[in-house]
């Protein structure tokens, strides 16, 4: 899918317009229920001082949680509005509901340059149902939609793709910058283009792998699917993770990558634990034969070095999913070599959201990395080539 022409912010006149901004807060809470991790708000600000600046009226939605639609106080999105009021220096006004007297009355009495926040807009089952009376009640607020919701770019939901059948849709900073970069590291990447895919499902990235395949150059797999590939090469595995019924596609996929020309990675040692746990006895064992009653729960050191080695003069690379059970001290080595590595290269970095994200972010290495994408599940269906209809739906430059 190319991306690429889709129009911006900055390429129409917002000034003294109604702007509808579809953002991601999906944000996590403490146990006493202050927001724990600001990050998506912050990845928000660059488009709502955009507009702001421009003399916009700039009327925000969003979704928190899973309040199957109801309301519920819990997944409220009255802290998000006092956070944003803090890191704006203005009142963000909070409406008491989505599409009825109080957003609609804040909405209309907007001046420029104010800003409101509506409620939780999963309060209503039309909004994930993508209902079009409940999208038209929404565009109603608005003259201009803007999408800066990477995270959910993926959903034909109400709030990211229903309302662009009423109103001029276009995208914020945030989904430009997700685009732009991964697009551009997907159609004319700087080589040798290096893809590092870990987690525990092959079944869960084999899309994203069969369109990898056709671009890379190496393509090191990792994680708990690591055990489906080394299984379908003959060798014992012991109780690790495996998906038994994708044997014959591992296969496949190994054939395929020889007949593209493709470096195919698969790790060499393992740590190995008896049982499931953080604490579990472990082992250093070979990949062609883990022992009955063991199990892999991270890359082995010598496969750390081979992975590390392979990613030190990438031109691109591009990262989703651990190396191992990385939550856990004892089997998160593989992850941070992986992700050192990484960050020494001086590649174009793009790690694709979700635990490899969390990971980066949590050993220290974000900053060295080009690009984090905000969205998981987004971000694996955009390396897969799927359509992402919160984007698809956007208008194009001229």
């Amino acid at each position: 899918m190319n991306y690429l022409n889709k129009k911006t912010v900055e390429d129409i006149d917002v000034s003294g317009k109604k702007v509808l901004v579809r953002c991601d807060f999906n944000v996590p809470f403490d146990a006493d229920g202050n927001i724990a991790d600001p990050k998506r708000i912050n990845e928000a600000l660059k488009t709502i001082k955009y507009l702001v600046e421009q003399n916009a009226k700039v009327i925000l939605c969003s979704h928190l949680g899973r309040p199957k639609g109801e309301f519920n106080p819990k997944f409220s999105l009255a802290p998000v509005a006092a956070y944003l009021s803090k890191a704006l220096g203005q009142e963000v006004k909070m409406a008491t509901d989505v599409i009825g007297e109080s957003a609609k009355s804040i909405a209309a009495s907007l001046k420029n340059g104010e800003v409101e926040l509506i409620e939780n807009v999963r309060f209503h089952n039309e909004e994930t149902k993508n209902n079009p009376e409940f999208a038209k009640e929404l565009a109603s607020l608005a003259e201009i939609y803007v999408n800066d919701a990477f995270g959910t770019a993926h959903r034909a939901h109400a709030s990211t793709e229903g309302v662009s059948h009423y109103l001029p849709a276009v995208g914020g900073y945030l989904i430009n910058k997700e685009i732009s970069v991964m697009g551009k590291a997907l159609q004319e990447p700087k080589r040798p283009f290096v893809a590092i895919l870990g987690g525990a499902k092959v079944s869960d990235k084999i899309g994203v792998i069969d369109n990898l395949i056709k671009k890379v150059d190496t393509l090191i797999i990792g994680g708990g699917m690591a055990y489906t590939f080394l299984k379908a090469q003959g060798y014992e595995i012991g109780t690790s993770i495996c998906e038994d019924e994708k044997l014959d596609l591992a296969r496949a996929t190994i054939a395929n990558a020889e007949k593209n020309g493709v470096k195919f990675l698969l790790p060499v040692d393992n740590i190995a634990g008896l049982e499931y746990k953080p604490d579990t006895q472990c082992q250093m064992v070979d990949s062609h034969h883990i022992p009955d009653g063991w199990m892999g729960l991270d890359i082995g050191p010598r496969t750390t070095e081979m992975f590390a080695d392979a990613i030190k003069d990438a031109g691109t690379v591009v990262w989703n999913g651990p190396m191992g059970v990385s939550e856990w001290e004892n089997f998160a080595a593989g992850t941070i070599g992986v992700a050192k590595a990484v960050a020494e290269s001086g590649a174009i970095s793009i790690i694709g959201g979700g635990d490899s994200a969390a990971a980066v972010e949590k050993l220290g290495f974000a900053d060295k990395m080009t690009h984090i994408s905000t969205g998981g599940g987004a971000s694996l269906e955009f390396l897969e080539g799927l359509e992402l209809p919160g984007i698809a739906c956007l208008s194009e430059k001229e």
